[in-house]
């Protein structure tokens, strides 16, 4: 043990004089490892940082609820015109899929919409998302209250002229006062606001709109207002099913009873689709992975050509010590000692290039966590992995040097460094 420890401080001796006495050619050498390193890390902090970031935003949803309604979330053998000639769910349809359909926790119906003017006194908020829908809406999509609550059944059946805000339109509209019980104007009415949600901050993936700058209102309030086929909304049933039952039965079942409700006959396609959320963020998941696979192709190249600079510098090492090595064998080194003597110094100047690949990574992560509203993560598994490549790299580039240096006969070694 006390051997490996003296050839670890031998060898790192030897690669910090490297470093001090040939700085350009060594860091020269180091270049390819530090960008391959570099390269790598980077890569897979950003998809880190983006996975967790898809994730915290998604999860306000199940990942097993279903949205039914006339388009396909991703590819589809249907074209987009003959989509757009689907009818539309129904409310009808949302309350017999709710009565009929086994194994399902939730149902809620909903219109996505444009944006309208939200206003309060001489106050207004532009480009709002507005989200009418049914009470069950709260329970599917687990939103978060900073005052107030949801509408509840009554309210959503009867169309009560009240609302939910998000947080930034309560800070547009009412500065630091409280919203709740106050009233604002939207589709040129007026609405009681009854809740006010949590901060959510931006959102990558949001399946419709920010909660932050959303107001949430009763659908049957929308309904009466603007009749059941306004062409301003585009109707949404969402279903979420219990957590014991299976995905693909649920969906079935769906399908099965809206065809019959629809009336349609054997051999014609759905005019319908029952989208599952998992599907999306599998998608999702399938493009971060391939991501990845790309980042570790790229910077493969740049390892490769670090591990050659390494093995250049090593061998020239070698070349530049062969006189010592000469004396080390002649007063009894053996073979293994000059071995791993070199083994460990190509291991520790790799080592040095990886955490400078690294530290360049963890500043440019802090800068851009700093500047924009996006957290970019170094975590302690990716400063590991590169730790462990840089040291892989450095081993797999030392071995052939360190072998001709370990078999050096010591009398022409010592012949030939005079």
């Amino acid at each position: 043990m006390l051997l490996y420890i003296r050839l670890i401080r031998e060898s790192f001796a030897f690669a910090m004089n490297a470093l001090r006495n040939n700085k350009l050619r060594t860091m020269l050498s180091l270049l390819g490892v530090t960008i391959g390193i570099f390269s790598i890390i980077a890569v897979l902090a950003a998809v880190d940082s983006l996975d967790k970031k898809i994730q915290s935003d998604i999860s306000g949803l199940d990942n097993r609820s279903m949205f039914l309604f006339k388009y396909c979330f991703g590819p589809s053998d249907v074209p987009d015109w003959k989509m757009d000639q689907f009818p539309d769910v129904t409310y009808e349809e949302y309350t017999f899929i709710k009565n009929n359909v086994d194994g399902v926790e939730n149902v809620c119906f909903q219109y996505f919409t444009g944006n309208e003017n939200v206003k309060f006194e001489e106050k207004t908020v532009s480009l709002v998302s507005v989200k009418p829908c049914t009470y069950e809406f709260v329970d599917i999509e687990k939103l978060e209250f900073e005052d107030g609550r949801f509408f509840n059944e009554q309210e959503s059946n009867s169309g009560r002229n009240c609302v939910v805000i998000g947080h930034e339109i309560a800070e547009g509209l009412f500065g630091t006062s409280n919203p709740i019980n106050k009233e604002i104007r939207l589709y040129g009415q007026r609405f009681v606001v009854i809740g006010v949600l949590k901060k959510v901050g931006e959102r990558m993936i949001s399946f419709g709109s920010n909660p932050d700058t959303t107001v949430y209102l009763p659908l049957n309030k929308v309904r009466t207002m603007f009749g059941e086929n306004s062409n301003w909304f585009t109707p949404i049933i969402v279903i979420k099913p219990n957590e014991t039952a299976d995905l693909e039965d649920v969906k079935g079942e769906i399908q099965q009873k809206l065809r019959l409700k629809r009336g349609l006959k054997y051999g014609q396609i759905d005019n319908f689709f029952v989208n599952i959320l998992k599907g999306a963020t599998d998608q999702i998941q399938a493009f971060i992975g391939s991501l990845k696979v790309g980042g570790w192709i790229i910077s493969g190249f740049s390892l490769l050509v670090g591990g050659f600079g390494i093995a250049n510098i090593m061998f020239v090492s070698v070349k530049e010590r062969t006189n010592l090595i000469g004396i080390q064998k002649s007063l009894g080194a053996k073979n293994k000692f000059i071995l791993f003597q070199f083994l460990f110094e190509a291991i520790i100047l790799c080592v040095i290039g990886g955490a400078i690949g690294l530290l360049l990574v963890w500043i440019i992560a802090v800068i851009l966590t700093n500047v924009l509203d996006f957290e970019f993560i170094l975590s302690f598994s990716n400063i590991l992995l590169g730790t462990s490549l840089a040291a892989v790299i450095g081993l797999i580039s030392g071995i052939l040097p360190a072998i001709s240096a370990s078999k050096l006969d010591p009398v022409e070694a010592i012949r030939s460094g005079m």
